[in-house]
């Protein structure tokens, strides 16, 4: 039954995308249905996983050996336990809602078809992903993600921009890939084998110079799909494609896969804590790379955008912190992908009311027009910046609280940098809330002409942002009541109590001190002025946190201008020494053979003279040495 998961999305994409034109007008609904189909499995599996004993709750479906070539074995396996069962009743439930989404947000496009077929692919590609039972299906999967995404960031490929996004995020996510791949033959040379169970189980055999490279591989990977340092660069220009792709892709799936690499790997994390700290410092500096960098966007979805990245980090960051804060990444994930959702869902709804229009600035007041989406968006706004009681509240306090649990220096450090970041995300998160909702309409006509008449979405969008609004309010507190959700992944995550150095209610305090110095400081620069439809040049840093702090920059002039340079060193090299050698050795031997042929020029005087001049030369020698 556990492979049913995966077929059902994967025959909705293998019909949708063969069966021609004839399915254009139900094509999506089959495609809603299909995803739904995988989502009611996932509640009956995930029913009768609550009624076994906690110890014995994983399931594991051998269908067929895969290469069985001498003592190299791999499987068609799959493994459905606690972890793997959290991430399939994400992937399936968002993803019906954002196919729900998508009858009504892709209406009128004459390729909706095809759209659909590329969102049953990548659920399907995604839950391979997360229930494989060893790291080369788990790769398969991987890669499906990296497919799937390119197709469906790139879907308006008429428009340059998005086909460059699509290539940027292929080629950017290849990198991390490769770090994947890499890791899975260190495994295999170290292991024998590269199936979780005998890998994970035997981690603390391997030496530590193996593990901290096994660890330094995956954790490169987990960079290129969760958009962390370095290999972030993609994220805000996937930006590009639908709406809902941003929602299902970029909010509560694709970069949610390297969170899970690292918990699925934790015991291998845990005995090379070199490679954990590597772990952690990419998290803390993504957090705030992310946050700052949302601060700064006026395009809607983009600001989103910044504001995955930063809390990705945090989910990373706390699973960087071993069994002190696996569960609590995973918490932070599941409620990210519920508000996270529903935030790009109302951004893609207010999109459709302003003739996708995605700057702020010339949006305002929209809550008189668009009162669903204002609410549902703003329940998902106040989960986001970790309101009390609500879900972010629950999960982002307890990654704050597992950060000071570290002890020492490193624990007040990472702290203070998480407590930084719930300061920053309530900034810009308001200025995100202040520029489209509030304040006085600031909509032009667009270069046609045509000036937008803000109105609410048809109800196949409404419905799915009003259910991804209740669980933006609900899912936190039902995660922490009596630890059930930590007690839930405690048999795959090892869970362990931390101990910050300071009480939990002070913890608690210093974060919603911090979430009102971040709203207070949005309302007094955007509630309390009028906001120009024109961003003023702003300060240094705001600049370069318009051009996403560099990082493109950086790219080219480092790894472009540094790949054009050794590129024609090489060149250089092969021309003048590679080529330069052989070319000179033929031309050596080329000069010696036409000196050589001048000998043999077939006149019998020539021979003579030779034949005379080597008989004198003969002579003189023997004369010589008989004298000396």
């Amino acid at each position: 039954m556990i492979g049913l998961l995966v077929a059902a999305p994967l025959l909705g994409a293998a019909v949708l995308l063969c069966g021609g034109r004839h399915l254009n007008r139900t094509g999506h609904w089959l495609g809603t249905v299909l995803a739904g189909v995988s989502f009611i499995l996932a509640a009956v599996l995930f029913v009768d996983m609550l009624g076994r004993p906690g110890d014995d709750r994983a399931l594991h479906q051998h269908l067929y050996s895969w290469v069985p070539v001498g003592g190299f074995q791999a499987d068609i396996a799959f493994q459905l336990d606690q972890l793997s069962m959290t991430f399939v009743l994400l992937i399936t439930g968002v993803g019906t809602l954002i196919h729900l989404y998508s009858v009504g947000y892709m209406e009128h496009d004459e390729r909706r078809r095809r759209f659909f077929g590329y969102l049953n692919l990548f659920l399907a590609a995604m839950l391979l992903l997360v229930l494989a039972d060893n790291f080369l299906l788990l790769y398969v999967g991987w890669e499906g993600v990296g497919l799937a995404s390119y197709l469906l960031i790139g879907f308006w490929q008429h428009k340059p921009s998005a086909a460059t996004a699509a290539k940027k995020a292929f080629v950017v996510n290849r990198v991390g890939d490769a770090g994947l791949a890499i890791a899975i033959f260190l495994m295999f040379t170290t292991f024998g084998t590269f199936a979780f169970g005998p890998v994970l189980a035997n981690a603390e055999e391997a030496t530590q110079a193996t593990l901290t490279g096994i660890g330094l591989m995956l954790l490169l990977a987990a960079c290129g799909k969760s958009a962390q340092v370095p290999l972030q660069s993609w994220l805000g220009d996937a930006m590009e494609g639908p709406t809902p792709v941003s929602a299902l892709i970029h909010a509560a799936t694709m970069v949610t896969a390297g969170v899970y690499l690292i918990t699925r790997s934790g015991a291998i994390f845990n005995a090379a804590p070199d490679a954990q700290t590597a772990v952690v410092v990419v998290g803390a500096v993504t957090l705030l790379f992310g946050a700052i960098v949302g601060c700064a966007k006026d395009d809607i979805k983009k600001a989103l955008a910044g504001s995955t990245m930063s809390q990705i980090g945090y989910m990373v960051l706390a699973a960087g912190l071993g069994p002190i804060g696996y569960a609590f990444a995973i918490m932070h994930l599941v409620t990210h992908g519920f508000f996270k959702a529903g935030l790009f869902l109302g951004a893609g709804s207010v999109m459709h009311g302003m003739n996708d229009e995605v700057d702020m600035r010339k949006y305002g007041g929209l809550r008189k027009y668009m009162p669903v989406t204002f609410v549902t968006f703003g329940l998902g706004y106040l989960a986001i910046i970790g309101f009390p009681g609500l879900s972010g509240f629950f999960s982002k306090d307890a990654i704050i609280e597992a950060a000071f649990a570290k002890g020492g220096t490193q624990g007040w450090v990472l702290g203070a940098v998480t407590l930084l970041g719930a300061a920053i995300t309530a900034y810009y998160m308001t200025r995100v809330m202040l520029l489209t909702f509030f304040g006085e309409k600031r909509w032009q006509p667009d270069k046609n002409g045509n000036e937008p008449h803000p109105h609410e979405s048809p109800k196949t969008m409404v419905i799915p942002m009003a259910v991804l609004a209740f669980g933006s309010v609900f899912a936190g507190g039902l995660f922490t009541s009596n630890d059930a959700f930590v007690n839930w992944l405690k048999p795959v995550t090892s869970f362990e109590h931390g101990h910050p150095p300071i009480g939990v209610a002070a913890i608690t305090t210093l974060t919603v001190v911090m979430l009102l110095i971040g709203v207070g400081a949005a309302w007094l620069q955007y509630g309390r002025r009028p906001v120009p439809v024109v961003a003023p040049r702003g300060s240094l840093v705001t600049r370069a946190a318009r051009r996403d702090l560099l990082q493109d920059d950086f790219n080219h002039v480092v790894l472009v201008r540094g790949g054009e340079h050794l590129t024609r060193s090489l060149v250089y090299v092969d021309n003048k020494l590679v080529d330069g050698a052989v070319n000179g050795t033929a031309a050596a031997f080329g000069g010696l053979s036409g000196r050589m042929r001048r000998v043999q020029n077939g006149f019998a005087r020539s021979y003579a003279v030779s034949m005379f001049g080597g008989a004198a030369l003969l002579v003189a020698v023997t004369l010589l040495m008989r004298a000396v």
